[in-house]
């Protein structure tokens, strides 16, 4: 009897338009699964995701250029985080008539502006380098081919020194191997790592990382600072942020992320995204609180974008339209002001 008056009264939701949300499974490529952007994928999945009833899966990767292609191929990708020159780099390819770069980025649309990623470069203790402007005859390892690292590691060299950097200075190997190298055979003189401080790998070094390490710094006013000023941004780099490394903070190179989609028309798939953009707001204060540090550099604001660039307009309209939860006080809830 109990059975048969729940399956009609579950009939009757369905008839009257009042059915469950079904939860869909999305995944968010990122980069390298100790790094930042990982951290962020996860805080998204965490805090974001399941108040627009999306159990997301958080997907390391080799970084920006690599995700760019998941997001376009891979069945379930839905969402990704890409360097700004990254994207950038994209772009300006497909206006120069290359029809691959056309067909990644056309639909690309962009959901919220995400915060500048600083781009640590590691040397031995011991090295006479000191400076980005020192690198000119270094053996450099820039990352994972497809990572955001990579890229900036040889467009920065190319832009400071004036021609590429030539294939005996370079290696593409993680920043694990090449960490080893660094310090084991010294195979490889700088590792240069992209990630939002605190970035995992580094801050988690121990107090004796100081006798083997040091982080070079970047002179805005070096002549040879000027090419690159047009496209990244100097940045702080803290000393709060690897207390186990750094006695003074010191000012280094930096360059945009972005959390993008495609521009999906499919009536499901934009309810979902118009969700996921009313609970980024709902929670982006939690994100601040309980995410990582990052997120704290991060606004709701859109700003305009540059040529190429597209906001999603499901989730444009939903933030755009966003007035985040008033923070309430004990003495608010007691009297029953708000919820």
């Amino acid at each position: 009897m109990l059975v048969g008056a729940a399956v009609a009264a579950g009939g009757l939701l369905l008839a009257c338009g009042v059915g469950l949300a079904a939860t869909v499974d999305y995944k968010i490529v990122t980069a390298s699964d100790k790094g930042t952007y990982y951290a962020i994928g996860k805080d998204l999945a965490r805090y974001v995701a399941p108040g627009a009833d999306i159990n997301l899966e958080v997907l390391a990767t080799s970084g920006s250029a690599a995700n760019v292609k998941l997001l376009r191929y891979e069945p379930g990708v839905k969402f990704a985080v890409v360097q700004a020159d990254v994207f950038q780099a994209f772009v300006d390819r497909s206006g120069a008539g290359n029809a691959e770069a056309s067909a990644l980025i056309r639909p690309l649309r962009v959901i919220l502006p995400l915060y500048n990623t600083e781009i640590h470069y590691i040397v031995r203790a011991d090295s006479p380098l000191n400076y980005l402007h020192d690198l000119r005859d270094a053996k450099i390892n820039g990352g994972l081919v497809g990572s955001g690292a990579a890229l900036i590691t040889h467009t920065l060299y190319r832009m400071m020194f004036g021609g590429p950097m030539p294939d005996a200075q370079a290696s593409f190997l993680s920043n694990e191997e090449a960490l080893v190298k660094l310090i084991g055979d010294k195979s490889v003189d700088v590792v240069v790592v992209a990630a939002g401080q605190p970035a995992p790998l580094i801050a988690n070094m121990k107090p004796e990382a100081q006798k083997f390490i040091k982080l070079l710094k970047f002179d805005p006013n070096h002549p040879s600072a000027k090419l690159p000023l047009g496209t990244y941004t100097p940045a702080t780099v803290f000393a709060r942020s690897y207390p186990n490394l750094l006695s003074e903070d010191f000012t280094t190179i930096s360059v945009g992320a972005f959390l993008v989609t495609y521009d999906y028309n499919l009536r499901g798939t934009v309810e979902s995204f118009r969700s996921f953009g009313r609970s980024l707001c709902q929670n982006f204060e939690r994100l601040q609180e309980h995410g990582h540090p990052k997120w704290r550099e991060v606004k709701l604001a859109l700003p305009e974008l540059g040529s190429g660039w597209i906001y999603y307009p499901p989730t444009a309209r939903e933030l755009r339209a966003c007035t985040p939860k008033k923070r309430c006080s004990n003495e608010e809830r007691i009297l029953g002001l708000c919820n």
